[in-house]
This record gives structure tokens, sequence and C-alpha cells, in this order.
């Protein structure tokens, strides 16, 4: 089976199992909180950032608030998500700069986006994504792992995943890739070693072909 092939296929299984899959893992009611949110989600686990945010949202209510943060006190807030120091940083530097360059609101462009403190392309694509409802390819490391297992990629640097996959794709499909792939990596597809045994891919999936346990 071609790439192109295996792309269609693998859609049509995605859209089989998770027809309805659009959900955000990360809790937000303000566009600066997913901003932030997401921020905090490097190298961090979603279920912990909500745990965590649940109570800096009610803590710091405004975009004001957060660039007006102690520095030391925001780094307690923000420590058991891990790199607190730097996140800690990012967080108020980025909120001053929202309301000193950009009045208080979003920016929706990746050059834009990726100029803020602490924020990459996948923050960016997340925000482009359930903000702005923008088409963009968020990597993030369920996409990384099962983009390789399924042959849409070969490499493992995170910004030339999303441009392979930004190609292979179509455009229209790219937001529903990324929340489909994430519930699919969940359930099925895990790290370090799949359910190949449940999967419903098996029969176009490269890594199960060269390995019953997949990689």
């Amino acid at each position: 089976m071609g790439k192109a092939e295996r792309v269609k296929a693998v859609l049509a299984a995605l859209d089989a199992h998770y027809p309805f899959e659009d959900k955000c893992y990360l809790n937000y009611t303000q566009a600066h909180e997913l901003l932030i949110a997401t921020i905090l989600s490097a190298q961090c686990t979603d279920d912990r950032v909500n745990i965590v945010t649940a109570d800096l949202f009610s803590k710091y209510p405004t975009l004001e608030a957060f660039a007006a943060a102690d520095l030391a006190q925001m780094e307690q807030d923000v420590k058991s998500t891990g790199f607190y120091r730097n996140k800690a940083k990012n967080i108020i530097t980025c909120a001053k700069r929202l309301l000193e360059e950009f009045g208080g609101q979003l920016p929706y462009s990746v050059e834009e986006l990726t100029s803020l403190a602490g924020v990459g392309r996948k923050t960016a694509n997340v925000v482009r994504c359930h903000i702005f409802g923008l088409p963009s390819v968020v990597v993030d490391t369920h996409v990384m792992r099962i983009s390789r297992r399924l042959g849409l990629t070969k490499h493992s640097d995170p910004v030339k995943i999303e441009f392979d996959l930004m190609k292979c794709l179509p455009k229209h499909s790219w937001i529903r890739y990324n929340h489909q792939i994430i519930a699919f990596g969940r359930e099925i597809c895990k790290a370090p070693k799949a359910k190949c045994h449940l999967c419903f891919m098996t029969e176009f999936c490269p890594s199960h072909k060269k390995s019953p346990k997949a990689n």
C-alpha cells in the first residue's frame, strides 16, 4: 500500500471509530487560559495541568492578574507541572506582552504566537485550532508516536513531523486528525507498547507488519 492510499485508509478508520472526536483535553473558559494551560502541559500530563489550573485560574482570574503576579508565588502555584521556574517566568512575561503589544487579545498567526514567551509551534497550533478554528497540525507525544508507527513520517523532530503531516493529510482533516489520534493513543496505540490486538488499523500499519508488538 502506497502512502497516499495509507493516508486515506487511516483517515477513514479514524472517522469510523472517532466520528465526533473534537475534545480539548485542557480545561479553560477564556482564550488566554488555554494558552497558559498549554504552556504548562509541556512535559506534563493534561490531567495534572487541569488539577493545577483549577486553582490557578481562580487565583488569577484575568490576564492582568497573571501579568501582575509575583514570580516566586507563581513558581509555587505551578510547581507540580515540572520545569516550574521557566514556566512561571514565561507565563508572566507572556501575559505582560499580550497586554502591552496585543491589547490583551491572542494573535492568531503562528509567527506572532511563537514570538510569545514559552510558546512553541505546538502551543501556537493548539490555540489556532481551539480558539480560532484554523486548520493546524498539533504535534504532541501521541501524534509523534502514532504518525511514525503509521508510516506517515520518519522524523522524530516535532516541527519536521508537523510539516510532513501538512503535506500528506488533506487540510480539512488536520484538526480532526489531532483529536482522533489523541483518543486513539490513549485507548489503543499506547507507549511504550501498543495494544495491537485491539487495533482497527493493523492491516495497513507498517509497524504492526514489522512486529506484532509494534515499536
